[in-house]
C-alpha cells in the first residue's frame, strides 16, 4: 500500500508492534511521529530517516501528547493517522493484592492514554477533512483474566472510547476502528510468563504471533477495507481476517 504523503503518528513506537508498524508505513512512504517515553525512540527515527521524527512523551500525560501531535502537524503539514498503541500490563497481581497507585498509573497509560491521543489529534484531523484512529485493543476487553484487574478495566474502556469516536466524529470523517491482535511475542509476553499467573502465562513463545502480523493488519485497517470496519473491533483471532490482510 502507498501511503506517500500521509502523517502516521504512533504511541509506543520503540518496540513491539509499535515499532513493527513504524517500519512498515516507513516503507509504504509516510510520514512518521514516533511516541515513546524516554529516549529510545530516537535510534529508530534515525534509523528511518527524514521522513520520522522522535517525539519522547508519557501519553498519560495530556500536555505532553497535545505538544507531542502540534510538533507532529508543523514538521509535515498534517495528520492522517493515529495508532493508540501504547500500554502496559505490569504489575500483574490479584486484586487485593495490588497497589492503588500502580493500579491507577496502568488506567492512566492505557485508558487515559488513548482518550489524551484521540483528543489531541482528532481536531487536527477534522480541519483537515477527517483521519484515521486506530486503538490497539485485546480480548482482555471482553472477558476478566485473572491477575488483569487493571488491564480488563483499561482495555474495556478503550473498546468503548473507539465505539463512542466513531459515533461522535464519523461524520467528521473520522474513521474510528479497534484491533485486538491476539497474543504477541513481544516484551509484554515476556512480563506475563514471568507473572505465573493465568493461562497466558503458561503459553510458550512459540504460540504468539510475531509484532508484524498486527502491523500490517494496522496497514491494511488504515486503507480502502477499513470503510467497512467503521467503529468495529477487528480481532486478528479470527482466520477470515488473516487471510483478508494475506498473513495466510
Amino acid at each position: 500500500m502507498d501511503f506517500s504523503g500521509k502523517t502516521v503518528l504512533i504511541t509506543g513506537a520503540s518496540r513491539g508492534i509499535g515499532e513493527a508498524s513504524a517500519r512498515l508505513f516507513a516503507e509504504a512512504g509516510a510520514n512518521l511521529a514516533l511516541v515513546a517515553r524516554g529516549n529510545s525512540i530516537e535510534d529508530l527515527a534515525a534509523e528511518i530517516g527524514d521522513q520520522a521524527i522522535a517525539l519522547p512523551c508519557d501519553v498519560s500525560d495530556y500536555t505532553a501528547l497535545e505538544h507531542a501531535v502540534a510538533q507532529t502537524v508543523a514538521k509535515f503539514g498534517r495528520l492522517d493517522v493515529l495508532i493508540n498503541n501504547a500500554g502496559v500490563v505490569e504489575p500483574i497481581a490479584h486484586m487485593m493484592e495490588s497497589d492503588p497507585a500502580e493500579w491507577a498509573k496502568v488506567i492512566d497509560i492505557n485508558l487515559n492514554g488513548v482518550y489524551y491521543g484521540m483528543r489531541a489529534a482528532v481536531p487536527h484531523m477534522i480541519k483537515n477533512g477527517g483521519g484515521t484512529v486506530l486503538t490497539i485493543s485485546s480480548g482482555a476487553a471482553h472477558n476478566p483474566i485473572e491477575g488483569w484487574s487493571h488491564y480488563c478495566s483499561s482495555k474495556a474502556g478503550v473498546a468503548m472510547l473507539t465505539r463512542m469516536l466513531d459515533v461522535e466524529y464519523r461524520a467528521a470523517g473520522i474513521r474510528a476502528m479497534g484491533l485486538s491482535p491476539g497474543t504477541v511475542a513481544t516484551q509484554m509476553q515476556r512480563e506475563i510468563k514471568a507473572s505465573g499467573i493465568n493461562p497466558i502465562s503458561k503459553l510458550e513463545w512459540s504460540d504468539h504471533i510475531p509484532p508484524e502480523w498486527p502491523a500490517r493488519t494496522l496497514m491494511w485497517m488504515a486503507g480502502p477495507a477499513g470503510d467497512e470496519l467503521l467503529g468495529t473491533e477487528v480481532s486478528l483471532r479470527e482466520e477470515s481476517v488473516r487471510k483478508k490482510v494475506g498473513l495466510i
